[in-house]
């Protein structure tokens, strides 16, 4: 199948004289699943619509804008699969100087606060064309929201963007009920009961809603801010969850319920329609995104993890999605007839690789659960954790012809695997390169409380027991930990006591993330308003750049550049005498091999 027309051209080779729907990109378009814009435009295009792309746009003037003429029914706007505030700045506000999702990894192909710049050019290019935006960056700021750039309340980007509509969360539901309501003669602003989707008007008279704190009141107190926070995000169950209102000044935002999960079948045509599986032709440099992601293979959707710090809650929600073992194992086939292909599958998982297949054993319970996890503090008594699903599609994968390697990169939950035990041989003994990707993001329990994560104990426990495995096999494989600094709660104590624990376990990390403030998640809400929306108590927060600064350097006490730092922090605390722990021999503790951190892969996009 050719590629979603990007130029007048190619649409005359199909024969088109206009489109329906133009999805405005701020990504490279690669025609790949797991890119958002291109799947939303092929599942369009299945479902008979006229579908163009306009990838990176030069938002200096219109006429980028307007290369493919008016659409018929609506443009499309997303930001791509970062948002842009996060694609251009580092934790301290730094400008990068990369972008791994434009031909050349160059920077500036989009601009800050894309959403809206790409909005504001439609409008002034086609002031009669309705303008739907969507993914990541549109999605998690649908509600007034705090901005760490700015460090401020901003309003919903709706509003800012001065959109007409904003489908949040996985869109296939959403924008096909749209286009199709649309085509059959319906205005935009006369569609207002899609679910996943919000929009403005000047209030609601009738209907059932639950109103949160308006802009202006989460403006003046972050009490209010936490309030709104924890309303709307306990509306993330799709069977029960009601409207959510805020009103910002005289008019109201009005955000529908959530879409309701795709079905196995759903899932599986999805991921079978005819993506080339490459970047469009016209690049003549490399994409670094398309590199990492090429040969890996989608699973599943959703995570009910809960992290404190992720936004998939608000995103794709928990309610695990998931494929069929032969849609997967077909899309593996198919790859391994691409020229590109060399017999390594990169990853087969998803947001939680050992989620695959698992969900709720209670339709009841799962239609009016609100936990913010379904395995914290403990696993749910009603959460299926079998483990034969995931297991069999690793070994099958790992058996087709063609194929000389499987991998797993995409992280798994090690708590979980307590309950898994064929899917952990199975995943040891043939789907770790050496690594094995996991995140305690931190292992001191009161920190990991906060984080909605396991503790210390859970850690070790796997820790030892991924060892005896590697022993019993006679495998030279080893953990990489993602760990995080800086996060709500965490003080700087905290993190020495978390450098200490590593050294002694023999681990040193390389790269550390430190703690980034993205709208939709519960860990903004702590370090904006300085409390925990769901508990309602206060949370320390290192803000200042230099505790930022200090509790990240002493993860990386071993790097001769943070040397100066760690002293710094030790002194503040007054425990100087610990460098000799840090930097010193002869502590009795037999040391592992020290393991490395990779450059941190990029995240599956949507």
């Amino acid at each position: 199948m050719p590629f979603i027309p990007t130029t007048v051209e190619e649409m005359r080779q199909r024969g088109w004289a206009e489109l329906d729907v133009i999805f405005i990109n701020g990504d490279a378009y690669i025609d790949h699943p797991s890119f958002g814009v291109p799947l939303l435009a092929r599942w369009l295009e299945a479902h008979g619509f006229r579908v163009g792309i306009i990838a990176q746009p030069d938002w200096r003037s219109k006429e980028p804008f307007m290369t493919l003429g008016r659409p018929r029914l609506f443009f499309a706007v997303s930001a791509g699969a970062m948002d842009s505030m996060v694609s251009h700045y580092t934790p301290a506000r730094k400008l990068r100087h990369d972008d791994a999702y434009t031909p050349g990894n160059r920077h500036g192909a989009r601009p800050n606060r894309a959403t809206m710049i790409y909005t504001s050019r439609l409008k002034e290019a086609f002031k009669d064309i309705p303008i739907v935006i969507g993914g990541i960056e549109a999605s998690l700021r649908r509600f007034a929201h705090y901005d760490f750039w700015e460090n401020k309340v901003r309003r919903s980007i709706l509003f800012d963007a001065k959109a007409d509509l904003l489908i949040y969360g996985m869109a296939e539901r959403a924008i096909l009920a749209v286009a199709e309501r649309m085509r059959d003669g319906e205005r935009l602003a006369e569609i207002r009961d899609v679910r996943g989707t919000a929009y403005g008007c000047s209030g609601l008279d009738s209907g059932t809603h639950v109103t949160i704190p308006s802009y202006e009141e989460i403006s003046a107190s972050k009490e209010k801010f936490a309030e709104a926070f924890r309303v709307a995000y306990l509306q993330q169950n799709p069977w029960s969850a009601q409207t959510v209102l805020q009103q910002h000044g005289n008019r109201a935002l009005v955000c529908n319920p959530p879409a309701l999960p795709l079905t196995e079948a759903e899932m599986d045509s999805i991921y079978a329609l005819p993506f080339e599986k490459s970047p469009h032709p016209s690049y003549s440099e490399t994409i670094p995104a398309w590199e990492q992601i090429k040969t890996s293979i989608t699973s599943h959707r959703g995570c009910f993890g809960g992290c404190a710090f992720c936004a998939i809650t608000m995103h794709q929600g928990k309610t695990i999605q998931s494929r069929s073992q032969r849609s997967i194992l077909d899309e593996i086939t198919a790859m391994t007839r691409k020229s590109w292909f060399r017999g390594s599958v990169s990853d087969i998982g998803g947001p939680t690789a050992n989620m695959f297949g698992l969900g709720c054993s209670n339709s009841d319970a799962m239609k009016k659960c609100q936990r913010e996890s379904c395995i914290f503090p403990n696993i749910c008594k009603n959460l299926r954790t079998g483990d034969k699903p995931a297991t069999s599609l690793l070994q099958a994968a790992r058996s087709l012809a063609g194929v000389k390697h499987t991998a797993v990169s995409s992280g798994v939950r090690y708590d979980l695997l307590e309950k898994q035990p064929a899917y952990f041989s199975e995943l040891t003994g043939h789907h770790v390169s050496g690594l094995l990707k996991i995140a305690p993001e931190h292992l001191v329990d009161r920190v990991t409380d906060i984080m909605r994560k396991p503790g210390k104990k859970a850690f070790e426990t796997f820790f030892a027991r991924f060892h005896e495995e590697n022993l019993r096999l006679g495998k030279r494989q080893y953990i990489v930990p993602y760990l995080i600094s800086g996060h709500p709660g965490c003080t700087l104590a905290d993190m020495l006591e978390l450098a200490l624990i590593l050294k002694k376990m023999g681990m040193k990390v390389e790269q550390v993330q430190d703690f980034t403030p993205t709208p939709g998640t519960i860990a903004t809400c702590m370090f904006y308003s300085g409390i925990d929306p769901m508990t309602g108590t206060r949370v320390y927060t290192a803000t200042s750049d230099r505790d930022k600064g200090l509790q990240k350097s002493l993860l990386l006490w071993h790097v001769p550049a943070e040397r100066t730092k760690v002293l710094e922090a030790l002194k503040e605390l007054g425990r100087e005498g610990d460098s000799a722990l840090l930097w010193g021999t002869g502590t009795g503790i037999e040391q592992r091999p020290a393991l490395q951190h990779r450059k941190l892969p990029v995240k599956k996009a949507r």
